[in-house]
């Protein structure tokens, strides 16, 4: 690997430049967000539906841990065939089309312009005003596989794995400047490109599913072949044991 060392003018003029221009957009992103945002109306009876579901998934994860009375009456609450929770409610298929809902394509539009829009914009600019610049080095040694990550626009095969490239440089700044935007934004911001994505995985996860009939029949039958066993049931003499091993 070829030792290069890098001109102080290239950390001045490039280096710094595009960890500002990143914070700054962060910065308007962040403001154009709470002015492009809409109040979401939600679904009493959709969050009330999404939480049962939770619990119907904690029961049949944990329910190891309560004694087998315990885990009857609840799963008696969700599944009886008469009074069940799956079995007396009725709910029709929610339609998740986008191009019936004008709401939600206003909503894809919005993310579009203030977070995909923006890091293509700049990144564009950046790779061509700053293409085949090094901007730094890491201060310990990487292998190879990392040079497709640091290196990007930088071809060189005999290039140390350490440095970083202009294009590759402004990536690391979107997604590594969270605690600064944290300390002059707060928690709750809408600059942080890596917590929107966290956010977007955790809310589809939580979501309610499009069918929620057949999601209870499939919760159903999860809880119906679900066998009790309780991971307690030898707990006193575990305990006693290791006190008279102790002692």
């Amino acid at each position: 690997m070829a030792e290069l060392l890098l001109d102080p003018k290239i950390r001045l003029w490039v280096f710094l430049p595009i960890v500002i221009i990143t914070f700054l957009v962060g910065i308007v992103r962040h403001y154009v967000s709470i002015i492009l945002s809409s109040q979401k109306k939600i679904e009493l009876l959709q969050v009330q539906d999404s939480q049962v579901m939770i619990r119907a998934r904690l029961l049949r994860e944990n329910g190891k841990y309560l004694p087998r009375q315990s885990f009857a009456m609840r799963r008696h609450w969700f599944n009886n065939e008469e009074t069940g929770y799956f079995k007396v409610q009725k709910r029709a298929a929610a339609s998740q089309n986008p191009m019936t809902d004008p709401g939600m394509m206003t909503d894809m539009l919005k993310g579009n312009v203030t977070n995909v829009l923006p890091m293509i914009v700049i990144g564009g600019w950046i790779n061509w005003m700053f293409s085949g610049f090094l901007t730094t080095k890491v201060p310990f040694p990487l292998t190879l596989r990392f040079k497709p990550m640091l290196q990007r626009g930088v071809e060189l095969a005999y290039l140390d794995a350490s440095w970083v490239s202009s294009a590759s440089w402004y990536f690391l700044n979107v997604f590594g400047l969270r605690t600064i935007y944290a300390l002059v934004l707060g928690e709750n911001n809408a600059a942080d490109q890596s917590k929107i994505m966290q956010e977007q995985m955790s809310g589809a996860a939580m979501a309610m599913p499009p069918d929620p009939k057949a999601a209870f029949k499939a919760e159903w039958e999860a809880l119906e072949i679900t066998e009790h066993r309780w991971a307690v049931a030898n707990a006193e003499a575990e305990l006693l044991g290791t006190s008279e091993n102790h002692s």
